[in-house]
């Protein structure tokens, strides 16, 4: 995957939270990802990590990392 995108190929949502599992991203992230600014996409980058931990989810290793 590129540097501008935190997708690691796991896409599940979290039902509780809405976020995916694999990025912290919410559906309406994902879907006009492409069509944001990359200042936009780094922004949110930015404050995945913070966000899952906040909504108490660990992210699942990519799937080239699960075997």
């Amino acid at each position: 995957m590129s540097k501008e995108t935190p997708c690691i190929a796991v896409c599940m949502m979290d039902p509780k939270t809405k976020l995916c599992f694999g990025c912290g991203r919410t559906l309406p992230e994902i879907a006009r990802w492409h069509r944001m600014e990359t200042a936009e996409r780094l922004a949110v980058m930015e404050g995945l990590a913070a966000r899952m931990v906040d909504a108490g989810l660990v992210p699942m290793p990519p799937r080239s990392e699960r075997g």
